[in-house]
């Protein structure tokens, strides 16, 4: 009977000390291969829809939908919209429903903001975001790491 507890409390404290946690894990891939391999899954999914877009000099691409007729956000404008955020595999991660949102463009994610400041009020636009824009190497509870993003977004106003 000792030598079985003894056998089943060595037991325990082996297969207690051994854990599938390794600490933390390195990025797979830098964030220039992500953005390449980013920028060719957005050039990719372009193609496939037969859409053709602009990029900005950081990366972002975008296709104004509807122009719009009022005034464009600065950095720092506090705007409301309407949008719906996806993936390239156009599954849907966020968007609004009956209220539109109001926030900072100071205080979301860069390519969302830079792709904004590109609209005027009343305009619709489809944002391409590479992850380096968006939530990069960390990505969110709802968002993998380096994944690159859709946004359809509709400037409704500039509250300030």
């Amino acid at each position: 009977m000792k030598s079985f507890l003894g056998l089943l409390f060595i037991s325990l404290f082996v297969s207690c000390s051994l854990s599938d946690d390794a600490g933390p894990t390195q990025p797979t891939e830098t964030e220039a291969e992500a953005f390449a391999r980013n920028q060719e899954e957005i050039a990719a999914y372009l193609e496939a829809n037969d859409l053709t877009a602009q990029t900005t000099s950081s990366g972002l691409h975008y296709i104004i939908t509807e122009e719009g007729t009022g005034e464009s956000p600065t950095a720092t404008s506090t705007v409301r919209v309407n949008y719906k955020g996806y993936f390239l595999n156009n599954s849907v991660f966020d968007q609004t429903t009956t209220t539109p949102a109001e926030f900072n463009l100071s205080n979301v994610i860069t390519g969302f903001s830079e792709g904004i400041r590109l609209m005027k009020t009343g305009g619709k636009a489809t944002l391409f975001l590479p992850a380096k824009l968006a939530y990069g190497a960390f990505g969110n509870a709802r968002i993998p790491s380096n994944t690159a993003l859709i946004f359809d977004v509709e400037l409704i106003e500039i509250v300030e």
